[in-house]
């Protein structure tokens, strides 16, 4: 049995076939659960989950109810206790976490960073791409998400962004940018104040020539950055938008803004900066988040 999260929630039966899930509420629990697989889960916490302000007096006993119906969602084994089980102190949802979308994709994309702060940046795009492919839409798109869950949301839509970095990021190391342009495309149009997507795509042009696009794109950007937030872009992109009006010479690595270096073609990023705290140094990070 395998469990996905990552897009709308669906219990996979050993056969490949989607098995019927619970009520919304009873969902919730289980993919409350299923999030702290293999930890205890305690009443309070379920209770914050699904009644974050005002949780009814029959709170207690609604719990212990959608969890009696979670666990009849679950296969019990042929011998032994069923891999939900009621603990001191909670619950407790025993799960092998391979068989957890959202495990797994946590897990690739630690991996993949990993590569890529290694040097190993074939393997590393490997990986990202398949922690990636994991996605088939928003978490839990079909179940509520309340005060846990909904943090849960949040840090797996973070977790993605940067994994499109890095994969991006061990792309642009390969020399293969320009390949990327279409998917650039999508993120710009999907994350309208990522600049560092949007850098991406400026380079991405320019280095496959086509620098009238490239020019269009940092307009693009500056105009989105103007009416929404009253801000110019970056240094970092302003930079990046002179380059691609004077092309001629690469200017010595001194010169050369450390968020850059790597997506305009430098050897070496300048030392000193770039560095985005796990270990990688990536071109011009941006306002995304950060592994933690």
């Amino acid at each position: 049995m395998r469990f996905r999260l990552i897009g709308p929630f669906q219990i996979i039966g050993d056969d490949g076939e989607v098995l019927p899930g619970g009520t919304p509420k009873v969902s919730q629990i289980l993919a409350l659960l299923l999030v702290h697989a293999n930890d205890l889960v305690t009443p309070d916490t379920c209770i914050q989950e699904l009644w974050p302000h005002d949780p009814p007096r029959s709170a207690l006993n609604t719990v212990q109810t959608y969890v009696h119906h979670a666990r009849r969602l679950l296969p019990r084994p042929e011998a032994g206790e069923s891999p939900l089980t009621t603990r001191f102190g909670g619950y407790l949802l025993r799960v092998d976490e391979s068989a957890i979308d959202v495990k797994v994709f946590e897990g690739l994309v630690a991996r993949g960073r990993d590569e890529l702060r290694a040097g190993r940046c074939e393997a590393a795009a490997e990986t990202l791409g398949r922690a990636l492919a994991l996605w088939r839409g928003p978490a839990l798109a079909n179940v509520p998400a309340g005060g846990v869950l909904g943090g849960r949301v949040v840090h797996l839509e973070e977790l993605r962004i940067r994994a499109l970095e890095l994969r991006v990021e061990a792309v642009a190391r390969l020399g293969r940018l320009r390949e990327l342009v279409p998917e650039l495309r999508a993120l710009v149009h999907d994350y309208p104040l990522n600049e560092w997507f949007h850098g991406q795509l400026i380079a991405a042009l320019h280095q496959a020539g086509r620098r009238a696009e490239a020019l269009a794109a940092y307009r693009e950007v500056r105009r989105i950055l103007r009416d929404e937030l009253g801000l110019e872009p970056s240094p970092d992109v302003q930079w990046l938008h002179q380059r691609v009006l004077s092309p001629p010479r690469m200017p010595p690595a001194s010169a050369v803004p450390p968020g850059m270096a790597v997506a305009m073609g430098a050897e070496e990023p300048p030392a000193g900066r770039g560095d985005d705290g796990d270990g990688v140094v990536v071109p011009w990070r941006g306002p995304s988040a950060r592994l933690g």
